[in-house]
Parts: structure tokens; sequence; C-alpha cells
């Protein structure tokens, strides 16, 4: 893929980050060919990247096998995995950090807390380890599109998921934790501080002078609050991929 390098890009000194589900893609689907578009044409002009709370694979599957190649940043599970121009840089391991011990409990706990309460349904996957994090889906990762629509308005009515986190907090106060809400269906549990600001630890000497991030999950509580609101960052709000591509042709006409 023809690129220009970034050194000859009029805004050399900028950064676009992108959340990837709800922002570039819909939830857990692919990238359309208008995004790609002007992902590539915004390219022309500055550095982009993507910050996500999943692993590499899913991100591949959403946005394509060659998306090493299509961003200069790529931060796979909110930068614990990390590439620039598709070189690998250092990563951090969420066991290692907490211990067996530790994570022995908290697994425990959140099965026997799944066992108890009332879903209309219920599939596979509840717990999805990640290098950087555990993913917890109360009705389980393998549901489909149509079962993830139907859980997520369960959920907005019963609250499925703020109470969970709410029960971990208290169970587990000493543990130093973020419990984070993105997506339809599930919740990222993570240490305090490996949240999607973690990915700025790997741009911060890199000479850029602005830092825009566009999320969709940007309230307290969702998975791009923190770097939202992080005074690094120029954050954008967005409600759905044509509106990351909107405000994109706003910025960068």
């Amino acid at each position: 893929m023809s690129t220009v390098p970034i050194a000859e890009r009029p805004q050399k000194d900028t950064i676009c980050l992108f959340d990837v589900d709800g922002t570039l893609t819909p939830a857990r689907l692919s990238v359309t060919d208008e995004v790609k578009e002007t992902l590539a044409e915004v390219r022309k002009k500055c550095v982009i990247g993507f910050v996500g709370g999943s692993d590499l694979e899913k991100q591949r599957e959403q946005l394509g096998p060659n998306v090493l190649e299509m961003f200069d940043y790529c931060f796979a599970e909110n930068g614990l995995t990390a590439y620039r121009c598709g070189e690998k840089l250092a990563s951090q391991s969420f066991i290692n950090w907490l211990g067996e011990e530790k994570y022995n409990k908290l697994v425990v706990f959140i099965l026997k807390y799944l066992s108890e309460i009332e879903l209309p349904k219920r599939r596979g996957t509840f717990i999805e380890f990640r290098n950087g994090m555990i993913n917890v889906s109360p009705i389980g990762r393998n549901a489909s599109t149509d079962e993830r629509n139907e859980f997520e308005a369960y959920d907005k009515q019963h609250s499925v998921r703020a109470k969970m986190v709410s029960a971990l907090k208290e169970q587990f106060p000493d543990f130093s934790l973020t419990y984070s809400i993105g997506g339809q269906i599930s919740f990222d549990v993570f240490p305090t501080g490996w949240d999607k600001t973690y990915c700025l630890q790997h741009i911060e000497d890199k000479g850029f002078k602005t830092i825009h991030f566009f999320g969709d999950k940007t309230y307290e509580g969702g998975n791009d609050y923190e770097i939202y609101t992080d005074d690094r960052t120029i954050g954008h709000s967005v409600k759905s991929p044509a509106d990351t591509v909107k405000i994109l042709k706003e910025l960068f006409p």
C-alpha cells in the first residue's frame, strides 16, 4: 500500500486516534469502504492510529487483514499490544501484574455471579482472557448480531452490566482494578491506569502537538471516557462511523 511518508505530511505533528466499535465500524461488524477511503485521505495529511479494547485478531476481522498497513499506529487492548509502522512495540501482561491467586478469586466470583442472575438468553464465552485485561459478557461473546441487539436493549432497561460492575468493586476494593463498560454486551476489567490513555505513552515523545481522539463511549464509565477527557487529547464524541467521517471531513477538508 502506497503511503505518504510521515515526514512529508503537511500536519505531521498531528495524530488522530480512533476507537473501533461504534466509531470506525458498527459494533463487531466490518468497516465500510467510505470509512476506509476517508482514513486514507486523512492519512495523507496527518498521522492516524486506532486504539481498541479487543485483541488484534478481532480488529483484523473488523478493519481488514492489512490493518497494520492501514494505520501508522495500531493499539490493541488499549495499547498493551502496540505497533508503530507495522513494527511491534513493548507489551504488558494482565496476569503477571495481578497474579494467579487474585485472578482465580476474580474469575470464581464472576462465574458464580453470572450463574445467579436472570437473563433472557445465554450463549458462550462469558470471560475472554486477553493480554492486558479480561472481557466479561453476561450473554456471552458468541451471541449473534440480533442477540447482541436484544441484550443491549435488555441491559438498558435492567442495568445488568452496571450492577455487576458495582458488585465487583464492592467485592474486590483492594485489587486496583478498573471496570469499563463498552460495546453492546460486555465490560472490560484491567489494572487502574491501563485504560485507553495507556496508549499515549507510546506517542508522547514522538513530537505530536495535537492529538485528536474519536470515540462513542465517552460518558463516565464508558471505555472511551478517560482518553476522551485527558488533558493531552482533543476529544470528539461520535454516535456512528458516519459521524466520524463527517467530523474528519470538517477537520481535514
